[in-house]
């Protein structure tokens, strides 16, 4: 099968995550994988040489009619070149732009949360009402955007995959800057891996890490591109690093503040480390969460002081949320599971 993959930007993130472990394990079962996206960004690296990959210079994620239209362009023209028997567009920008140029029953669309629509770009609700039956499918990545789609009158074609990652590799050799093996003999490790944004809320991050100061825990926030003057002595910002999910097996927890989300991939994969997690309930997020394997909270920073007491002092009670993070993953959100559920969906369109 000749499967075209197109994301707005090539920068690391859920999306592209869930973009690059289709596509490397599509070529490696024996398909012809074509990604579309913008010039420059560390996805790029991360994909299987077998994969073509297509640089679109005017591919961005601002509005602008001329970028927007040679885009809209480029997009026919790789079409009538490679002639795919599938699409596959994730974001909302290409998501547009690929609706109108490419043929709608070709089209798998994932919607990778959709409150980043509908309440942190609302005005562009419009288009994707406009042109949600342009598509063989639409992909919600939880339950809870399944729902919210049906509520912005998005329900036709509608279904839910959740997200997969591929398995851990444990043995593979870091180069932290922090030692992080002698901070584990004094202190426990509560950490975050997010970028700096509107979206993730590092006030709250800040605000949970000042009210443990007596507590023999550090909170290290993996993701950070400009410099941050830290409000605690017991936050440690390690700016941006390629491979940050490897740096969960020195956590004794993660936390994921946050204003929303989709199904964070951050969550799952510390899960496929035993790493317990306390998270914001938003997107998805309750669905991963269960109360044994972490918790899904309010935006309150008492409620996560009190959760992470309860899940880290005691030795027991810690050893079994760990158990039910690795079961949760194993169960629910491995790669394997993700890849086949999308590929029922491509034979589909493919007929």
């Amino acid at each position: 099968m000749k499967i075209l993959q197109a994301i707005t930007l090539a920068d690391l993130g859920g999306a592209q995550s869930v973009l690059i472990n289709l596509s490397n394990k599509a070529v490696e079962d024996g398909h012809d994988v074509y990604v579309v996206s913008e010039e420059n960004g560390a996805m790029w690296d991360l994909l299987s040489p077998k994969v073509r990959k297509i640089k679109v210079k005017e591919l961005q994620r601002s509005i602008s009619p001329v970028n927007d239209f040679k885009a809209y362009l480029a997009l026919k023209k790789i079409y009538r070149q490679i002639k795919p028997d599938v699409i596959h567009l994730h974001s909302s920008k290409i998501g547009a732009l690929g609706r109108l140029a490419f043929p709608k029953e070709k089209i798998i669309f994932t919607v990778h949360g959709f409150d980043s629509v509908r309440l942190a770009n609302p005005k562009f609700l419009i288009i994707e009402k406009l042109l949600k039956s342009r598509v063989k499918k639409i992909v919600a990545v939880s339950e809870y955007d399944k729902v919210i789609l049906k509520e912005e009158g998005i329900d036709k074609s509608v279904v839910t995959i959740y997200n997969g990652i591929q398995d851990i590799d444990a043995g593979k050799k870091l180069s932290p800057t922090v030692d992080f093996e002698t901070l584990r003999k004094d202190y426990k490790i509560v950490m975050c891996i997010a970028r700096l944004s509107p979206q993730k809320k590092f006030d709250l991050f800040c605000e949970i890490a000042e009210k443990m100061r007596g507590e023999k825990l550090k909170f290290v926030w993996i993701g950070n591109k400009e410099d941050v003057r830290p409000l605690s002595d017991n936050i440690m910002m390690l700016g941006e690093i390629s491979d940050a999910k490897d740096y969960l097996r020195y956590a004794d927890l993660f936390i994921l503040p946050s204003n929303y989300e989709g199904l964070p991939i951050s969550i799952i994969e510390s899960l496929a480390y035993r790493k317990p997690v306390i998270a914001s309930n938003v997107g998805g997020v309750s669905e991963i969460l269960n109360g044994k394997n972490g918790f899904a909270l309010e935006n309150d920073a008492d409620l996560f002081v009190e959760k992470i007491k309860h899940v880290l002092l005691d030795e027991g009670r810690y050893e079994q949320f760990c158990a039910n993070a690795r079961d949760t993953y194993e169960s629910h959100f491995t790669i394997d599971q993700m890849y086949n559920n999308y590929f029922s969906l491509y034979e589909e369109a493919n007929h």
